[in-house]
């Protein structure tokens, strides 16, 4: 059945607005057309920066009853059409319809987490007279807004990180103005409708598509944009860090997820967990698990499972509710991973199950005997690829880990109390899961990492506090009245 192809207009200033020129969104899985999205000028972006500007100081104070209003009506807006938003997400990306119903949940989940966290921006009472001469003065500190928001996504997760933007943009107060990937720009736009039906005020949202070397510099260097926040690839990151000069901003980079398996742990547990965690989203996914250092001992009947399961995954239709594993977003990536596998080949490693590639799809795949230094084994591979290696001990588990310029999550598999706490002092990382694989998150919780992993955290509570400022107000009282 031909789909039929949709010409979509994007949300500046409150308005569904077109763009001099277009441009394609395709399917990964058969690159057929899906729609075409406007292509916005610079112009079109400066339009924004300065309309969310002027909003968000008409608006101001904005009531926090009234954000929180606005989000959980979108959310409600979200589970009403969710149907809809799943098959937009899966038609523009890579997952599955099963996994983009997931996604579907978890964002709708986000949004009303922000509407919840709303009513929770406190600041406390400050003791002024714990110094000396300071008897007559008391105070506080309170949160408030930053302004303007500017905010970039990937296409990995087009609606839910979309969601963990402006959710917590709204409900801090900001106005935000949001470039999606050009890639995955429909569910973001989708996102944006289910605000406007809520009664947004018109300005504090902008979703404006198209390439980033046309506006994502002015995004990123406005003055009347605060804050950056920005999930993506390292170099874009440190381009972005370097243009932003004294703005806030928060980063999430990616990551080269470890997970450690030891002798103790539950071996099929752990085989299962660590199998979706390598190859859920066809590998995109930032905390996705790269990296399995397994226990001598157990080794050979570790990987011996994990390939076994690992064959048993459905490759192919995203529409099928039965496919495990779709295509990657476009298919110079699957070539990408296809390159960095035969290089792995090349100096030694062996591949255990996959290594073969058709057109955007790349089937899941297990390499033993990659040396450590290797591109595949020290960059983020961001495709279904998975590197099992034997070690000796949890502490060459850890050292191993560790070796790379990445800190995100990882898992450690054991039912030793002692070496999860060792693990927990002394590995490299954002967050730890302890017997579950890297790629384990609740939208709640801080998220982000170290090292090359990006700047400040993410998870709707933390993301507010980042997008907001602290005041602090002190009273000198008269010591007479």
């Amino acid at each position: 059945m031909q789909t039929k192809v949709k010409t979509m207009k994007m949300l500046l200033g409150g308005e569904w607005v077109d763009a001099d020129h277009t441009f394609e969104v395709l399917n990964p899985q058969n690159n057929r057309l899906i729609a075409y999205v406007p292509a916005a000028s610079k112009e079109d972006m400066l339009a924004a920066i300065e309309i969310a500007d002027r909003t968000y100081k008409s608006v101001d104070p904005w009531p926090v009853h009234e954000r929180i209003r606005v989000l959980n009506e979108a959310a409600d807006y979200m589970e009403t059409h969710a149907e809809e938003y799943a098959q937009i997400l899966s038609s523009e990306g890579s997952k599955t319809i099963t996994e983009a119903r997931g996604e579907v949940k978890r964002a709708t989940q986000t949004i009303r987490i922000s509407a919840e966290e709303a009513r929770r921006i406190k600041g406390e009472t400050i003791n002024f007279d714990q110094n000396e001469g300071s008897e007559h003065r008391t105070g506080y500190y309170y949160r408030f807004p930053v302004g303007v928001v500017g905010a970039i996504t990937p296409f990995n997760d087009p609606l839910n990180l979309v969601a963990h933007k402006i959710g917590p943009a709204i409900a801090a107060g900001n106005a935000i103005v949001l470039k999606p990937a050009s890639v995955t720009p429909l569910s973001a736009l989708k996102l944006a409708e289910a605000l406007v039906e809520a009664g947004l005020p018109k300005g504090m949202l902008s979703v404006i598509t198209g390439s980033g070397k046309q506006i994502g510099d002015p995004l990123v260097t406005h003055p009347a944009v605060k804050m950056i926040s920005f999930t993506g690839g390292g170099d874009a990151g440190e381009r972005i860090s370097s243009q932003a000069g004294t703005k806030k901003v928060s980063m999430e980079l990616g990551s080269n997820s470890p997970v450690i398996v030891l002798k103790d742990a539950d071996l099929e547990d752990a085989v299962s967990s660590c199998v979706s965690g390598a190859f859920s989203a066809a590998g995109q996914n930032c905390i996705g698990v790269q990296r399995i250092y397994v226990e001598d001992e157990i080794y050979p009947d570790f990987v011996k499972d994990f390939v076994n399961l690992t064959l048993d995954l459905r490759v192919g239709d995203k529409t099928d509710e039965h496919t495990d594993v779709g295509p990657m977003i476009e298919e110079k990536e699957a070539i990408r991973v296809e390159t960095w596998v035969e290089e792995a080949v090349q100096e030694g490693a062996k591949i255990e199950a996959g290594g073969k590639r058709d057109g955007a799809f790349y089937y899941p795949t297990v390499l033993t005997d990659v040396s450590d230094n290797a591109r595949i084994a020290q960059e983020e591979i961001f495709g279904p690829v998975v590197i099992i290696q034997p070690v000796m001990n949890l502490q060459e588990g850890i050292e191993k880990s560790n070796n790379v310029n990445y800190g995100l999550q990882a898992g450690v598999f054991t039912n030793n109390l002692q070496h999860a706490f060792y693990a927990i002092k002394h590995m490299d990382v954002g967050g730890l899961m302890i017997n579950d694989s890297s790629d384990y998150r609740i939208d709640e919780m801080p998220f982000g990492g170290t090292k090359g992993s990006g700047i400040g955290r993410e998870g709707v509570r933390f993301a507010i506090e980042s997008m907001t400022e602290q005041k602090v107000v002190c009273f000198r009282l008269q010591s007479n009245i």
